[in-house]
């Protein structure tokens, strides 16, 4: 075994551990405990996020840097990205169709948690050392838990340095355009890695020529991109659907069944099936996560709780829609059946099979889209935790390890970059679910004031 199986076998491990039951426990007893607690009531508001979203209760004198609907953009950015093309495909790949089944309720309890501890981010916004406002995991667990709590504040942080990386993204465009491109024209046969490295460059670079801009920028350009990106995405999704609707409801059945018996899966275990739900659940929608938190805790707004709402609606959008609609595609087409296909590889077989060259033109420009629109918001994560760390100055650095990272990630293996990822990604959920359970009074106590506020409004 040489240095680099070596490498992946331990972090493969690592991930292995982390994702054990307690993450699990964290997670959906955390939805759980949100959803609960708030006894249902988020939900009730949910088409009054949809009116803050489209800028009713705007007042550019509110503190913050982007608007609601920025704020979100940028969120979804890194939400709807490859984790909806080639997430869903690796969690049907690894727990059968019934982790979509687990997904859904990841994502329903994922509302729950987002109206939490997005809410918390703007209450409980605190300062960088030059003076500017920020929000997210690390600033409301020390501001509103106290000093003592630091050590939380500082392992999301440090998880987030690598977490907050997109070499995932990276990894999967490359790969399908090695498969769909390099390779169909004979390009770099003879040498994959330097096809691999003059992608990562190339994606580099343009990531590069946003980032370096700040969250006004990326705020900016996701606010044009994203929607842009999910109707394509969605175009060539229903199109499939259409032609095989008569076949759904055997479908949604095969998931419900799937889900209960793991019949799929090696071994027929349930636990498996749960565990790929969850896992890419979170990496799709990233409720409990805190990464979404920090762009919604640049909003501009003196209402924490009308952020929470808007931010509500990505899992909604993010797994509910687009989730389904990628898994309709896959199993409806009977890809996820044949032998060798993964990830982003198993996604584009479908669209090719179901819409030919048209389906692979559709596809191809959703992933280009949703990769670059990930790449560039997720870069003010990072930079986010790097600046609490060790002060603004070191966000310029940050941004250009960023941006080898990308490059990086082009040329090493997916079950690397998955692990690694996902190993991170568990280490940044536990601060954030802990954090926002323990500050959940104060979010209730500033919610009732608030839809007290707006069912006066709305009687007058």
């Amino acid at each position: 075994m040489n240095l680099l199986e070596e490498i992946n076998s331990a972090i493969s491990i690592f991930a292995g551990f982390m994702w054990g039951p307690p993450l699990l426990i964290i997670l959906l007893g955390g939805g759980i405990y949100f959803s609960f607690y708030s006894r249902f009531v988020p939900f009730k508001y949910f088409f009054h996020g949809i009116n803050i979203l489209f800028g009713r209760y705007n007042d550019p004198k509110d503190p913050g840097e982007i608007t609601h609907f920025q704020a979100l953009s940028s969120a979804l950015a890194s939400t709807v990205g490859l984790g909806n093309i080639s997430g869903v495909a690796i969690a049907i790949q690894m727990g059968g169709p019934g982790a979509l089944f687990w997904m859904w309720l990841s994502a329903i309890l994922g509302m729950s948690t987002k109206f939490f501890s997005c809410t918390l981010s703007v209450l409980y916004r605190g300062k960088d050392d030059a003076g500017n406002i920020q929000g997210g995991p690390m600033y409301y667990i020390e501001n509103g838990l106290g000093k003592k709590f630091k050590p939380l504040s500082i392992l999301f942080s440090l998880a987030g340095l690598i977490g907050c990386t997109v070499i995932f993204q990276s990894n999967q465009l490359a790969d399908i355009i090695r498969n769909q491109i390099f390779e169909p024209n004979g390009w770099f046969s003879d040498n994959v890695m330097a096809g691999n490295f003059i992608q990562g460059l190339i994606m580099a670079f343009f990531t590069a020529l946003v980032i370096f801009g700040g969250i006004k920028r990326i705020g900016q350009v996701a606010s044009y991109m994203v929607p842009i990106m999910v109707v394509l995405y969605l175009f060539a999704g229903l199109l499939v659907i259409f032609n095989h609707i008569t076949e759904i409801p055997s479908l949604f059945s095969l998931i419900l069944h799937d889900a209960f018996t793991g019949e799929a899966v090696m071994g027929g275990s349930v636990g498996a099936v749960i565990i790929a739900g969850v896992r890419r659940a979170l990496f799709s929608n990233e409720a409990g996560l805190g990464t979404s938190d920090m762009a919604h805790g640049a909003a501009k707004t003196s209402e924490p709780v009308r952020e929470g709402l808007v931010a509500m609606i990505e899992p909604f959008i993010d797994t509910i829609i687009v989730c389904t609609i990628t898994a309709m595609v896959i199993l409806s087409s009977g890809v996820w059946e044949q032998e060798g296909l993964s990830g982003v590889t198993m996604t584009t077989t479908a669209f090719i099979k179901e819409l030919g060259g048209f389906g692979k033109f559709l596809l191809l420009s959703a992933v280009l889209t949703f990769s670059l629109s990930t790449m560039m918001s997720y870069s003010y994560y990072g930079s986010k935790c790097s600046g609490y760390l060790f002060g603004t100055k070191s966000i310029f650095y940050y941004r250009c390890f960023y941006i080898i990272t990308i490059v990086a990630g082009a040329m090493i293996t997916i079950d690397l970059v998955i692990n690694l990822v996902d190993g991170m990604y568990a280490i940044m959920a536990i601060p954030t679910v802990l954090g926002s359970v323990m500050l959940s009074p104060k979010v209730m106590k500033e919610a009732k004031v608030y839809f007290k506020k707006i069912s006066n409004n709305s009687n007058n």
